[in-house]
């Protein structure tokens, strides 16, 4: 970021590169997109500063929900619709409509996946996603003949980085990951965000992202301020203070029916400081919730709708 500079700029300028000289792809989803390889963004927390655009509104309550769904290590999607929180329902829809070949509206779905205990275990699990690599990593012990099972707990690599940051700081090792290549298959959507790394430095606590697949128009925004808000709670447990933010991004691209998004985006003008203050310290970082989370001076332009491409 350049001295001076609003904080979101670097975010337009990588939007509008993208869209005027990446490279038109086709991808998974049959879409198609325009895309670059390697891009780095960095914002500063201090002072409670919380990297939310301001060019179109972030529904932050949302990904600080989806956040904090990650850390209980729950993979269904039941908790999330019961807050009203839709980011992960297309995938299971996806696949429910195409193996009973019913017409089901999302709604219905979701409302479907609320009431019904069969119906949530069976349509409504993602498979082993972030919050089971996060916290549960599966381990295996040995058995006779030299076979292997499954231990009943896996590693909690959430609860291992807090604790190496406490006790060394210094550490080049505080990292967690959700790239399982042996579970990637069993997944409905193998991590984007998938690697995190901590840096702790003069009683501050900083963090890189490294996010393999980078949906710039729609998904960065919201793992930016979650990547943010996830320091801000690390840091908090470590008696730090927030640092930086490091997001580097492999295949970051805009789908190519973002056209009418990208284009009123990069017409506005940023503006704004918002801040972020967490109003109590809970006893670990899984007992952190919603309430306890507030943002300030967030004035947001219009929100801008675009379709998720599944």
């Amino acid at each position: 970021m350049i001295p001076g500079e609003h904080y979101e700029q670097q975010y337009l300028d990588l939007m509008r590169h993208i869209w005027a000289h990446g490279d038109e792809r086709v991808d998974r989803t049959g879409v198609g997109t325009r895309a670059v390889f390697g891009s780095t963004m960095r914002f500063d927390l201090a002072e409670d500063a919380m990297p939310l655009l301001t060019t179109k509104r972030v529904f932050w309550k949302t990904a600080a929900r989806e956040m904090l769904w990650f850390l209980t290590g729950d993979t269904n999607i039941r908790q999330l619709v019961k807050q009203k929180v839709h980011i992960w329902t297309d995938w299971p829809l996806d696949k429910y409509r195409k193996e009973t070949g019913e017409d089901i509206d999302r709604d219905s779905f979701e409302q479907r996946v609320i009431e019904d205990d069969s119906f949530a275990e069976k349509w409504g699990d993602l498979g082993p996603v972030y919050g089971k690599q996060w916290v549960d990593w599966s381990t295996y012990e040995p058995v006779d003949d030299g076979l292997y099972r499954k231990a009943e707990k896996g590693i909690n690599q959430i609860a291992l980085l807090v604790d190496g940051i406490k006790n060394n700081p210094g550490s080049r090792r505080h990292i967690f990951t959700g790239w399982n290549v042996a579970e990637l298959d069993q997944m409905a959507l193998p991590p984007c965000h998938k690697t995190y790394q901590f840096y702790v430095a003069n009683g501050k606590l900083s963090g890189l992202l490294q996010q393999r697949s980078c949906d710039l128009a729609l998904g960065v925004p919201f793992n930016i301020f979650s990547a943010a808000l996830l320091i801000r709670m690390v840091a908090q447990q470590c008696d730090l203070e927030p640092g930086e933010l490091v997001w580097n991004g492999g295949d970051v691209h805009l789908y190519l029916n973002h056209a009418d998004l990208v284009e009123q985006q990069i017409a506005r003008e940023p503006a704004g400081a918002p801040t972020m203050v967490i109003n109590r310290k809970p006893d670990s970082i899984f007992d952190y919730a919603i309430e306890d989370f507030e943002v300030r001076d967030y004035t947001p332009q219009s929100h801008i709708s675009a379709p998720v491409a599944v």
